[in-house]
């Protein structure tokens, strides 16, 4: 095992990484901006080190980032998820390094990351997927594709991820925007404008299976997870397992989830990405070769701490569990808390808070790296807090969850907590009917009231006071 391990990433996740090292007893080396020199995790961690001044380029400087490693006398990177987390470049430095990376091998995230390369593996090796092109030279081949398939179609960004570089088109004006479009983001977030073009399915469900696979040939998965319930493809609830899932299905795709990871060579944890139409008939998306922002609700229902796995089987351990092992218990349900003005196209909302306190109770957790009189930077995502519940049923753990929301308060920012409230007392998602188009054809009604700043109150009620009595 590891003495000590640096980890590349901050908020949410490097607190949680940072556990999974306090229990396997390994030292916790942390890096971090200006703007985070008084976040949780460098609190946390055994040893922190500013990276850069800059509150983006330190985090995305690999070699400055080994540099520290090396000089902290780290063993293992662990990247987390987003900034360098997928990055094959940076993987492949590491191992130069002579550092272990807590992460599928460099050359299996590049292919995996290349959606054109993933896609021909997957048709190469018998598995459905989407109809759709090769990287496009022009707009002309998109339009032609769509010509055969028929509209609406999909323009991906080839080295895309976290909902970026996507836009859907029903007509053909909509298909030369969205090719432009996709590109300029593309080259702006992955230096890379290449795109392709899929046959777009429409109202599908958002399905993901989590792998495990150690470096001696062994894979399981650990069931699904249902991720339909998306604004512009960022995902806000996931659901282990999907309340719609029938067991025949489950096994059915499980076994293929496993296949794909098979046939990349695939270890460490990752995460198979399916859509499922309306007939049940499922296609392979992509495979995200790193931990999950939803991971959470896989380890509630299996009981299976994924990340301190991952840490383990990047040391060499074998993976002792047998698919037959992984059984649910119950349903669990995570709800992304994001410092955001719903009243205001959802953007951002950083800020001090003023207030925090995170719901509590049997089966609710939080995981979490802002605390009170924490200020939120303006320069990284808006999620601050992740709140996951269980229940012994579905219906149980939508009102825990209910329950949870009530009692979760954070002041001095505005969150997303009110409307994640309606959903839960909104009667298709207690029933489980949804699909990605659920946000997009409910979002108006699901909007909470407009709250009331409590001096614009006290001024209306002495109006109407001096109105009444002549004042």
């Amino acid at each position: 095992m590891f003495h000590k391990l640096l980890i590349a990433n901050r908020g949410e996740i490097a607190v949680r990484i940072i556990r999974a090292c306090n229990d396997l007893g390994i030292k916790s080396v942390a890096i971090y901006s200006k703007a985070d020199r008084d976040s949780l995790h460098v609190k946390m961690a055994d040893e922190a080190y500013k990276v850069s001044d800059d509150p983006l380029q330190g985090y995305l400087n690999p070699q400055k980032i080994i540099d520290i490693a090396l000089a902290s006398r780290a063993e293992a990177i662990h990247p987390g998820y987003g900034f360098l987390a997928e990055n094959a470049d940076f993987a492949k430095m590491v191992e130069e390094a002579g550092l272990t990376w807590i992460g599928p091998k460099s050359e299996v995230i590049a292919k995996m990351g290349d959606k054109n390369e993933a896609r021909k593996l997957m048709i190469k090796n018998g598995i459905p997927v989407v109809p759709g092109t090769e990287n496009i030279a022009d707009v002309q081949e998109a339009i032609q594709f769509a010509q055969k398939y028929g509209y609406p179609v999909i323009v991906k960004a080839t080295s895309g991820g976290g909902g970026r570089g996507l836009r859907v088109a029903y007509n053909e004006k909509e298909l030369v925007e969205g090719v432009d479009a996709c590109r300029r983001e593309a080259m702006a977030f992955f230096k890379d404008d290449s795109v392709f073009v899929e046959k777009y399915v429409e109202n599908p469900k958002h399905i993901e299976f989590q792998i495990l696979a150690d470096n001696y040939g062994n894979i399981i998965h650990l069931g699904e997870r249902d991720c339909s319930i998306q604004r512009r493809h960022q995902k806000l609830l996931e659901i282990a397992p999907s309340p719609s899932m029938s067991d025949d299905l489950r096994k059915r795709m499980g076994a293929v989830a496993v296949a794909a990871a098979k046939a990349a060579k695939y270890t460490n944890a990752g995460t198979v990405e399916f859509l499922v139409d309306e007939e049940k008939n499922f296609y392979f998306m992509e495979m995200n070769t790193r931990i999950q922002v939803e991971h959470c609700i896989t380890e509630e229902v299996t009981g299976v701490d994924l990340v301190v796995r991952q840490i383990r089987i990047a040391a060499g351990e074998i993976l002792e569990l047998d698919q037959t092992d992984i059984n649910f218990r119950g349903f669990s349900i995570e709800a992304r808390i994001n410092a955001e003005d719903v009243f205001n196209d959802f953007k951002p909302n950083p800020g001090k808070i003023t207030a925090y306190y995170p719901a509590l109770g049997p089966n609710v957790r939080v995981d979490s790296a802002v605390f009170k009189d924490y200020t939120i930077p303006p320069h990284y995502d808006s999620m601050i807090a992740k709140l996951i519940v269980r229940g012994a049923s579905y219906d149980l753990a939508v009102r825990k969850l209910r329950r949870a929301l009530n009692e979760f308060t954070i002041r001095g920012v505005k969150t997303t907590i009110e409307f994640l409230k309606n959903i839960t007392n909104d009667k298709d998602f207690k029933k489980g009917d949804f699909d990605t188009s659920y946000l997009e054809n409910k979002i108006e009604s699901l909007l909470p009231e407009i709250e009331k700043d409590p001096k614009d109150l006290a001024a209306a009620i002495a109006a109407a006071i001096a109105a009444k009595y002549g004042f």
